[in-house]
Formats: structure tokens, C-alpha cells, sequence
């Protein structure tokens, strides 16, 4: 059997090795993870996915209810992102970008600019959508720089997460994941997300964007003029618990940050590649950002890739002379990666051959009409927001009132599901929901079936 039979018929388990178990917690150290809980914890350990299904070492079958964090968009194992993989190593795995280019580099730039909001013309690869935000940050300052304008401040919005490098952790400051690093971060400018305002002011949404914007204004009247960029998270903040706000105040945001000459990136790294239910979350507000980060989906989620598209007017200004040193100096070794970027064509002309928007519909009105009309009324459910493929579901002693921390509602949830033969991470106490999008009807209502079951028997 050769290699690509293989790849494609490979379906044995490794069989519950307790090895396994003792090598992980002997060399293995987890992400967002308290190592000392874990370790006093067996490992799920997962051996493969098929769809909208993983499966463990013992061949426990689990919906991934978060698609991999996020990421997975068409699930796991497609057969035409597999078998383009296939293809494609069968050719060559990786070429630098650095003096060179490659066919699946070029390929996949092209279809992006064409899927992309209208303006953006040119394609930055990267390996992660941190990296993605780094290097807009570094775009932004630079631009101006060779315009001869000294603009080193960000504005960004309360609540914001951008990533956990040095720049995207300025402008996406959480206390909880970087407060160690505080000293060594840039200062970032901050106006208050609308959805804070409404709810510690008891006002109306559509006063807290007002505020909100506002605010953005009065920033802008007296630094303006010093400000590189304003960062934003398109229509959901992630990581702070699924965040919603408005097309209208991110359309109204944009109006004023582009009215002082300041550039507008759009973080897209969690939300793009059909998440809220468009491909891109900037086209529910008809904007265009300057800078546009993308990660996560745009692989399908089947290789670490990301990508920062920019306007022709900040490209050009890095145009010079060689001598003038006016180039972009930033890189990866793994930047528009062949393999990932393969996978990443695969993943757009998926989008296309299965209509996956489109069929996405009543999975949506499945989805939302279940969460309002049956989860959000349980009484230990304080709140169900979102927007698209994205839930985040906040539980509560009551309606008004969180656990301590220490409880671990979130986490004895999560636990529960597994039962149920669900995978989710929650956010602290907020349960998140980031199905893939081609999840079958039927599947979807055993996970919200699952999920309401867990909440019922755990916090009974």
C-alpha cells in the first residue's frame, strides 16, 4: 500500500496505550491549561476525526462542538481538503517565500483577494493569527512612518483580544492571561465596548453605541493625528466570552476612524470564513478595512496558516529604491506554507462546491430558535449571545448572579457533556458554541440536546 492509500484508509486505533497517558503528563505542557489540576486528571486523549466527530484512543465517538477551538469549518477528514493535501506532498511540502514563490501561495492569494471585501488587493502570509495581528500592527506604523507621520498610538475596543504575542497583547490587553507582561507592553488606547455600557448602565443598546462611538470620537479629535490603526473584532469579541455587537455601530466605528485618516484592521482570525454566517464578518456592515487578519479557517483548520490582506495605497507606500531600506522586514520560515496553503484553496473551493452559506441557513434558525427558546430560559442561565455559528451560553447561581470562580460551573459542565459524547471549551462560566458549518441537522440536535441536558443535571 503506498503512502497516499494509506493516508486515506488509515482508520486503526492506537488501543488505550497507558503509555500514552503517563507520556503526557510526563512531557506535555497544555495551553491555557493549570498543569497542576491536569495532572491530577486523566487526559482525553484524541486519536481521530471524521466530520463533525472525534474519537478517542478507545474509539469514543464525541461531536466537536467548537470545532477545534474554532477553527475546523468543514470538519474533520474532508475528503477533497485530504485528498489536496495528498496531492500537494506528493509534490513538495515547503518552498520560502523569501526570493522565491510557489504555485499554492500564489493560488490561494488569488482566490482571497477575489473572496475579499472590495480594496483589499495584497496577501501577507503568516503561521498564526497572532502572527496575522503582529504584522497589521507593524504595517500600520510603518506605512505611516514612510509617509513621514509619526503615528505609534492603537484604539481599540474594551474587552478585545487579539493574541498573546508582544502586539497583540498590547492591544488586546486581558489582566487574567498577561498581567506578568504588563510593564513590557505598548500602551494601547481604549473606548468602552457597547455591550459593557448596556449592561452596567441599564441602558439601551443603541444609547451604549452612541456612547461607545462617543467616545471613539473625542479620542480621535485630540490624537487622531498620532494614531497609526484602530483594531477591532468584527461584530464578536472571542475570547472575552462571545461579545456581540451591531453591523450598525461597527459600520458607524469605521465612518469615524476613516474620517480622521486613521487606518481600520479588522481582526477576522476567529470570525471570518462564514463563523457569523457571511464569509467575512465586515460584509454584514458593507466596510472595507485597511487591514484585514485572518487564521484559523482559513486552512479549514488543518495546518497553522494565517494571512494579512492590505489596501494597494499601504502597499505602495512601501515601494522604493532597494538602497532606501523601505521594505517590509518582517517574515516566517513557514510563511504561505505549500502544504497549508493547499489546504487553504481546498477550503474556499469548498465553500463554492457545497454551498456551505447557503445550507447553513436553517441550521442557524435551528440553532438560535433552541438556545433562545430552550436553553436561555433555564434558570441557571444568565445569558445566550452571539451571532452565526458562534454561542457563547453564560451560566449563573440564578439569573443575576455568577459563581465564584472556584465553583467551575464551566468546567463541570464540560465534564458532563463528555457523557453525552461531547468535546466543548468553555470561557470560564460561559459555555462556547463553534459547531462546523457542514454539521449535519440531526447531529446539531443531539449536541443542543446535550448541552441542555448538562446544564439541567449539573447545576440542579
Amino acid at each position: 500500500m503506498n503512502l497516499t492509500e494509506q493516508l486515506i484508509k488509515a482508520k486503526t486505533f492506537l488501543h488505550s496505550d497507558p503509555s500514552l497517558l503517563q507520556w503526557d503528563k510526563e512531557y506535555l505542557w497544555h495551553p491555557f491549561t493549570q498543569m497542576e489540576e491536569w495532572l491530577q486528571e486523566e487526559p482525553l486523549v484524541i486519536e481521530r476525526g471524521d466530520g463533525a466527530f472525534l474519537y478517542d484512543i478507545e474509539g469514543k465517538r464525541y461531536i466537536d462542538a467548537v470545532s477545534s477551538i474554532w477553527c475546523a469549518v468543514h470538519g474533520h477528514n474532508h475528503p477533497y481538503i485530504v485528498s489536496s493535501m495528498i496531492d500537494q506532498i506528493s509534490k513538495i511540502s515547503h518552498s520560502t517565500l523569501l526570493g522565491l514563490s510557489s504555485v499554492p501561495a500564489i493560488r490561494l492569494a488569488e482566490k482571497l483577494i477575489a473572496a475579499a471585501p472590495k480594496g483589499l488587493k495584497k496577501v501577507f502570509f503568516s503561521d498564526s493569527g497572532a502572527g496575522a495581528v503582529e504584522v497589521a500592527l507593524k504595517m500600520a506604523v510603518q506605512y505611516w512612518h514612510l509617509r513621514g507621520e509619526k503615528r505609534t498610538r492603537f484604539l481599540r475596543v474594551q474587552g478585545s483580544y487579539h493574541g498573546d504575542t508582544f502586539g497583540s497583547m498590547s492591544v488586546g490587553y486581558s489582566d487574567a492571561f498577561h498581567k506578568p507582561f504588563q510593564e513590557m507592553l505598548f500602551e494601547a488606547d481604549t473606548i468602552p465596548s457597547p455591550y459593557y455600557l448596556k449592561k452596567t448602565k441599564k441602558i439601551t443598546e443603541e444609547e451604549a453605541e452612541k456612547e461607545s462611538l462617543l467616545k471613539a470620537e473625542e479620542f480621535l479629535e485630540e490624537h487622531g493625528s498620532q494614531t497609526a490603526a484602530c483594531i477591532v473584532e468584527p461584530l464578536i469579541q472571542g475570547a472575552a466570552g462571545i461579545i456581540p455587537h451591531s453591523s450598525r455601530y461597527l459600520k458607524s466605528l469605521y465612518d469615524r476612524v476613516k474620517s480622521y485618516s486613521v487606518l481600520f484592521i479588522g481582526d477576522e482570525v476567529a470570525v471570518g470564513f462564514g463563523r457569523t454566517g457571511t464569509l467575512f464578518a465586515v460584509e454584514q456592515a458593507g466596510i472595507s478595512p485597511d487591514l484585514l487578519c485572518l487564521g484559523k479557517g482559513l486552512s479549514g483548520g488543518y495546518l497553522p496558516l494565517s494571512a494579512t490582506l492590505a489596501t494597494e495605497e499601504i502597499f505602495e507606500a512601501f515601494l522604493a529604491p532597494f538602497e532606501e531600506f523601505k521594505q517590509f522586514f518582517h517574515g516566517h520560515t513557514f510563511s504561505g506554507n505549500s502544504l497549508a496553503c493547499a489546504a487553504g484553496i481546498a477550503s474556499l473551493e469548498i465553500f463554492k462546491k457545497e454551498n456551505t452559506l447557503k445550507r447553513l441557513e436553517p441550521k442557524l434558525d435551528l440553532f438560535w430558535s433552541f438556545l433562545k427558546e430552550k436553553i436561555e430560559p433555564l434558570e441557571n442561565v444568565m445569558e445566550v449571545r452571539g451571532k452565526g455559528f458562534f454561542a457563547g451560553i453564560e451560566v449563573g447561581k440564578n439569573k443575576r448572579e455568577n459563581f465564584p470562580v472556584e465553583f467551575r460551573a464551566g468546567k463541570k459542565i464540560m465534564m458532563k457533556a463528555r457523557s453525552y459524547g461531547i468535546i466543548f471549551r468553555p470561557l470560564l462560566d460561559t459555555i462556547v458554541l463553534a459547531p462546523p458549518l457542514n454539521i449535519q441537522e440531526g447531529i446539531l440536535k443531539e449536541l443542543l440536546n446535550g448541552i441542555l441536558n448538562s446544564i439541567q443535571e449539573e447545576l440542579r
